[in-house]
């Protein structure tokens, strides 16, 4: 479990984010990838909740460009989606 609150407030926002489509893709990214974040990611990672589930879709899925801010190691992590859990 969680202990740091600003990492509990991000866990809760990337999971409950409207649709179960986008709780499974920045919740996953979530997830998987916390907990070697720097302050600066974090803060990177608390803008991109900010945006549009359609918009953070279409940057992972490859049919949008993000914004300059958010292009980078972030966005090509989220670009993998292997960080998904599927039931087979």
């Amino acid at each position: 479990m969680l202990s740091d609150p600003e990492l509990k407030r991000l866990h809760w926002r990337a999971h409950h984010r409207g649709t179960r489509e986008a709780d499974m893709l920045v919740g996953g990214y979530f997830d998987a990838n916390h907990a070697w974040w720097s302050a600066e990611q974090r803060a990177l990672f608390s803008a991109m909740l900010e945006e549009q589930d359609v918009d953070i879709m279409a940057w992972a899925h490859g049919t949008a460009e993000p914004p300059e801010r958010f292009s980078g190691p972030m966005i090509d992590q989220l670009k993998t989606l292997d960080y998904i859990r599927i039931s087979r």
